[in-house]
């Protein structure tokens, strides 16, 4: 479900749960603890967090099906505590994270890519949140680091993507390349910083945490809550519901 490699002093860690890279609940916190791991590890001077090529994006987010099985809604408890180690994993690892993002990326995606350092993408890859569509809330923190305010508005309220070539426009997607050059991309500016001092890196990448103007964990906690909320109520559980059945929700 989660690979690793080190070489070159670069740590690669791909996502690997097909069909859709969704991630359940051990999934996520496999993540944070793998991130975790290799950003500690002195011989780690730069880290790439992919994606199997072979499944059609990068990440889908939480396993839908997993929180429709589970009437008790630990399971969605655990899962949010799992997102907010694995965002904040990749936010706080002690070297530079590079994301190389292909396909959708979506939900949990944007919590990845949005909380790394600097994003690589493949030419077909489309970012968005459809979590209003599925009862649920959070990641617009990390969306707002990908797309100008008004921008996430429209997304988040629509649940409609938008483009790596968007983004790119934007100044916060640092390469669009076609998908089979997407791995040397992130390998090459992964190979860049590896080849600076890994003491001024790694204090560099703190020092930019530092002065960050949103305290991005704080603020997806709060996101959160409103997905807690929500789920009090019948809607979140008919819009799973739906969506693993296929049909369109009763609301």
């Amino acid at each position: 479900m989660i690979r690793s490699e080190v070489r070159d002093h670069v740590a690669e860690v791909v996502i690997d749960n097909p069909p859709v890279n969704a991630l359940p609940v051990k999934g996520w916190f496999d993540l944070a603890d793998t991130v975790r791991r290799l950003g500690r590890d002195p011989e780690v001077r730069a880290l790439i967090v992919a994606a199997n090529p072979e499944v059609r994006g990068y990440q889908a987010g939480v396993d839908i099906k997993e929180l429709a099985a589970d009437p008790t809604k630990k399971t969605l408890i655990d899962v949010n505590r799992g997102c907010r180690e694995a965002f904040a994993a990749v936010y706080d690892c002690e070297v530079p994270v590079i994301a190389a993002v292909h396909g959708y990326c979506l939900g949990g995606g944007i919590g990845i890519a949005g909380n790394a350092d600097i994003v690589v993408a493949s030419d077909d890859a489309t970012f968005g949140l459809p979590e209003v569509d599925r009862g649920a809330l959070g990641a617009a923190t990390h969306l707002g680091r990908l797309v100008p305010q008004h921008k996430l508005r429209a997304l988040f309220l629509t649940g409609t993507t938008v483009t790596a070539q968007e983004l790119l426009a934007f100044g916060t997607v640092e390469r669009v390349v076609p998908r089979d050059q997407l791995m040397q991309a992130a390998r090459d500016i992964a190979s860049v910083i590896a080849a600076k001092s890994p003491l001024v890196i790694r204090r560099a990448k703190e020092s930019l945490n530092a002065i960050d103007p949103v305290d991005v964990k704080r603020s997806y906690r709060f996101e959160q809550g409103f997905t807690f909320e929500l789920n009090l109520w019948g809607d979140s559980d008919e819009l799973r519901q739906a969506f693993v059945e296929g049909r369109e929700a009763d609301v």
